[in-house]
């Protein structure tokens, strides 16, 4: 076991990890902060979830001048929440030694990041086009960086951030310590390393420390019209504290979370089309509790990281496996027991089990649950609320009013119609939402990321000029030239 009290970092830094609540490093921390310590250019393998940013943040803020006002550090990361996520969590590893942190990200005004930049921050945290824009317009100077972190190279690398980032790397000076972090290690970010990094030390953590060892994982098969009852269901039996939907596409999200909301649930949806504004509106009415229940999609929900998330729901499964290990690492969190319940429907079985030979690890089947089912429990919830009452309220203040019911009533009656006052009843409103195709599993090909800079995710590319332009104009434009090729040939 180390503890963070255990490491050559100054009193600020352990003053602030422990106001976090910070005590045991994970695996990635315990073997990371000592090498980077030590000056070390670093690769970490790791998943989203094992606390790779404090593994990288300590280090970081331990390295910062706080009486030079000029760029001293730049991190890196594929999404805005990410980046802001990563910002937040510098802050307050810095906050005693009184570090300046910015993020910078598309989608906000580029006028107020200006102004914010004039203000002499240390540590920039930012999305790699939005971070080279500011490059280019000379608002962002990076000679004086000591050290750059890329936080999910191979996100970043689905994405169509390559080009981008080696761009930004050719602007830092060439003495300065390169920490990269990565769920998998594909040929473009390895070539990276090699051209960039200085003899790294490469750290890994094995997948059964990743995400899913506190996570109990089950599966429901259904059909996809029967599917949004089973979730509402399920949401009545289980009362999360705080519960994602995952779905698959932005309508999906958009037509879930107005679903959920017509039968009376504390529920709201981020995706990818919404203003920045909203987005964070939405997160941080989930950080403070007044929604329960957060639908997203895949690219949403990048970074998130949000205690207390007790369920993740799979209205529909990902498009591919790693995104299934990045969902439920949503919950499981700091050491605390989470669920992850995934609908299937028959024909995405052979998906299901490609799903659990990447996790290595089975998923249990779970019925589709009744509406008697989702009365009996919410009726044990109430059953557990009362029992807490009695055990740890005052009712001094309501025993006198009690007494008056049971002289005139029987208890039972009494205790039973204040249960019935209590129940959320499961509502039955009709709702439609539009069938979503099952996935088919693919048959197995080699991964190309060279010319063209394809991106198995987001479905995006570069062509010759540097451009990205759409998955659609690229697939026409390769259709075109299979079809003169083929003229030709005959």
């Amino acid at each position: 076991m180390t503890l963070f009290q255990d490491f050559e970092i100054s009193q600020p830094l352990k003053k602030a990890i422990s106001k976090m609540g910070f005590e045991e490093a994970t695996p990635i921390q315990a073997q990371t902060i000592p090498v980077t310590l030590e000056g070390n250019d670093v690769i970490g393998q790791a998943q989203t979830g094992t606390g790779k940013t404090a593994a990288f943040g300590i280090p970081l803020i331990e390295k910062i001048d706080v009486n030079n006002p000029r760029i001293q550090a730049i991190v890196i990361a594929p999404t805005r929440e990410l980046a802001i996520q990563v910002s937040e969590e510098l802050y307050k590893i810095g906050y005693y030694k009184r570090v300046q942190v910015l993020s910078v990200y598309g989608g906000q005004e580029i006028g107020r990041q200006i102004r914010a930049l004039k203000k002499g921050p240390q540590i920039i945290v930012g999305t790699p086009g939005r971070m080279l824009d500011h490059i280019n317009r000379k608002t962002i100077r990076l000679q004086d960086v000591q050290t750059v972190v890329l936080d999910e190279a191979d996100e970043m690398l689905n994405m169509g951030f390559i080009e981008d980032i080696e761009s930004i790397l050719k602007e830092v000076p060439s003495e300065h310590q390169t920490l990269l972090f990565s769920a998998t290690m594909p040929k473009p970010i390895q070539a990276i390393a090699e051209r960039f990094m200085h003899e790294p030390k490469v750290i890994k953590t094995k997948s059964k420390e990743v995400t899913v060892a506190n996570i109990e994982q089950y599966y429901i098969e259904t059909q996809e019209q029967k599917k949004f009852d089973a979730l509402t269901r399920l949401l009545d039996i289980q009362a999360p504290e705080l519960a994602i939907v995952f779905g698959r596409t932005k309508r999906r999200v958009d037509e879930l979370s107005e679903a959920l909301q017509t039968r009376g649930y504390a529920a709201q949806g981020i995706h990818g089309d919404l203003t920045q504004g909203k987005r964070m509106k939405v997160l941080r009415q989930f950080k403070e509790r007044s929604i329960d229940i957060l639908v997203a999609t895949d690219v949403a929900a990048r970074g998130l990281d949000i205690s207390g998330v007790s369920h993740v729901y799979n209205f529909d499964l990902p498009q591919d496996p790693e995104s299934y290990v990045h969902r439920i690492g949503r919950t499981g969190r700091a050491g605390k027991q989470g669920k992850a319940m995934t609908f299937v429907t028959p024909r995405e079985i052979p998906h299901l089990k490609n799903v659990e030979a990447t996790t290595k690890r089975r998923m249990e089947p779970m019925k589709v649950p009744s509406l008697d089912d989702a009365l009996e429990g919410q009726q044990r919830l109430i059953f557990d609320q009362i029992t807490s009452a009695i055990n740890e309220e005052n009712l001094s203040s309501y025993e006198q009013m009690a007494e008056n019911l049971l002289e005139k009533n029987d208890a039972a009656k009494v205790v039973a119609a204040a249960l019935k006052l209590m129940t959320k009843e499961p509502d039955t409103t009709p709702v439609k939402l539009t069938s979503e195709p099952p996935l088919q599993v693919k048959k197995d090909r080699k991964k190309s990321y060279g010319k063209g800079n394809y991106s198995k995710n987001k479905r995006n590319y570069r062509n010759k000029d540097g451009r990205q332009q759409s998955s659609r104009s690229y697939d026409m434009k390769q259709r075109r030239s299979r079809t003169n090729k083929t003229r030709k040939s005959s």
